[in-house]
């Protein structure tokens, strides 16, 4: 089973992408400065993907994605390319949790690839994604930031339906997020959890319910990441904690990474992490719903 896994992983990883932004599940959104405010100037999905924008103008464009159905099947592949012009402001969302169902072989692929203009800002904070029992499932998300462009990124994955005692029971789940400034790379990093390699996945989250990494850079969410360096610095070592997290400096930002042993505690936090961003896109970007 393994074997069958990681075979099916690297053949997904070695193949083209089909160009085009009209096959399914591809998407692109346009964000730039329009009479002195953000404005969206390009909206374009294909089902299975859909995008909304409840807010396409104003101090900041929100937009928001949700597939057909409410998840991604086997063999779904979402592709979606964001722009964020010089000096507008931009937050992109999901509807709901990300949940990706099983599969008997085929992968279930997510990609999203990011441009930030000098002086743009950029939130991508989707809610967690729950790999259930089964799934098979790879996303790579790019970010490419001009000087000066700011990123606030929020990648956060949850046990699968807890309740129904799945935990962590899923066969493939691969995460890669690169972040580079100026045409430099800042930030190369990958979580990989294939069952059969190594311990299994269940074992090595260690009765954690929910883990997230968040990602701040730039000026725009400098005095932000700061907080959240000074705050977690300030933290006592409790092995008994609602929330474990380590932050360290990235750049001009911070690189935090959090562990929860309840997907509600580990919301929480999240959420009080990053209470900094509601006047940056002019409200609170968890209360984001169309």
């Amino acid at each position: 089973m393994a074997l069958r896994v990681a075979r099916a992983v690297q053949q997904r990883e070695g193949e083209e992408r089909e160009p085009g932004a009209s096959r399914p599940g591809a998407g692109r959104l346009a964000v730039a400065r329009v009479a002195g405010r953000s404005a969206l100037v390009a909206c374009a999905a294909t089902s299975p993907l859909h995008l909304f924008t409840p807010r396409a103008a104003g101090e900041a464009v929100w937009a928001i994605a949700t597939t057909h159905g409410g998840g991604l099947l086997a063999g779904d592949e979402i592709e979606l390319d964001l722009q964020v012009g010089p000096g507008a402001r931009a937050l992109y969302g999901t509807l709901s949790n990300t949940r990706v169902y099983r599969s008997t072989g085929a992968l279930t692929v997510q990609r999203l690839t990011a441009e930030i203009a000098p002086g743009a800002t950029l939130g991508v904070l989707p809610e967690p994604t729950a790999c259930f029992a089964g799934a098979r499932f790879r996303q790579e998300q790019r970010f490419a930031l001009a000087p000066g462009a700011s990123l606030l990124l929020l990648d956060a994955f949850t046990e699968g339906r807890g309740a129904r005692g799945e935990r962590w029971a899923f066969e493939a789940c691969l995460s890669r997020n690169v972040v580079e400034v100026g045409g430099r790379l800042l930030l190369a990093d990958g979580l990989r959890l294939v069952r059969g390699e190594g311990p299994s996945p269940a074992d090595r989250m260690a009765g954690m319910a929910m883990v997230a990494t968040l990602v701040a850079l730039g000026p725009a969410v400098a005095a932000g990441a700061r907080r959240l360096l000074e705050r977690n610095a300030a933290l006592p070592v409790d092995p008994g904690a609602a929330v474990f997290s380590a932050a360290s400096p990235l750049g001009d930002g911070v690189l935090l990474r959090l562990a929860a042993p309840t997907v509600a505690a580990g919301a929480a936090f999240v959420r009080e992490s990053l209470a900094f961003a509601a006047p940056l896109f002019g409200g609170d970007p968890f209360q984001r719903r169309p």
